[in-house]
């Protein structure tokens, strides 16, 4: 008996706190302000003085995990950087910035702002703005892609991650370039191959190349390819 009474007792209880408890759920707000300082390299044409009123194509790079951190140095090891600091010229602006951070991803939101400051200081064509990037600067050119669909007349990926689920997001009037190392261990191939079919089943211009033998650094025969730079100052955004 004493025990069905201590039970009735707590349903009591249990009952007179629901029926007094308020709502959980309040409204709030809080404004995030985070701030990121890029060490950059900035490459101009050997025509951009003397060509006063054109306007010139601009090529955004971003490097790999490797050259992270706080070296900008670094970046010279590979990509345009590395070509530019053996004597290749180019016909159009290259902005490469280096992530400061040597375990994380690039920041998407920063990289924009730097990239709308160097077009809006300096004599670019909004509609020959070109996008390209390595290993991690590959999957950030692809989240680029989805986070700003018609900011880029054309970009090549070499061996990035490529989630499948932003093709979706991909303007079609950008035409893409991928290329990646069959024995890549680090990003496999299949990365490259599932992203390309979807979006070739989806209706985009897209080109891969593929590299029997090679492993993860296919940036090497990739941005040695002089056909991709000819390839890129053919593209233009017509919107």
């Amino acid at each position: 008996m004493r025990l069905k009474i201590h039970h009735v007792l707590l349903m009591l209880s249990f009952q007179s706190c629901a029926s007094q408890s308020k709502p959980n759920l309040i409204d709030n707000e809080f404004e995030a302000i985070t701030k990121e300082k890029f060490n950059y390299y900035l490459y101009y044409p050997d025509d951009y003085d003397t060509e006063e009123e054109k306007e010139f194509p601009l090529l955004l790079f971003l490097h790999g995990g490797g050259e992270s951190g706080a070296e900008l140095g670094a970046i010279k090891r590979n990509g345009p950087p590395k070509l530019i600091a053996s004597g290749k010229k180019f016909p159009f602006l290259i902005l490469a910035p280096q992530n400061p951070h040597k375990k994380k991803w690039w920041n998407i939101r920063a990289l924009m702002k730097l990239l709308d400051s160097v077009i809006s200081n300096n004599r670019v064509d909004k509609k020959r703005i070109y996008l390209t990037g390595l290993s991690r600067g590959g999957g950030a050119a692809w989240e680029l892609a989805v986070q700003y669909p018609e900011k880029f007349a054309a970009m090549a990926v070499v061996c990035g991650m490529a989630p499948t689920p932003y093709a979706s997001w991909i303007d079609k009037r950008m035409p893409i370039w991928v290329f990646h190392g069959e024995e890549d261990q680090s990003i496999p191939i299949s990365e490259s191959e599932e992203m390309v079919d979807k979006l070739k089943e989806m209706g985009h211009d897209i080109r891969f190349t593929r590299y029997p033998g090679v492993g993860h650094d296919a940036w090497i025969p990739a941005y040695q390819t002089d056909e991709l730079y000819e390839w890129f100052i053919q593209q233009r955004r017509n919107d």
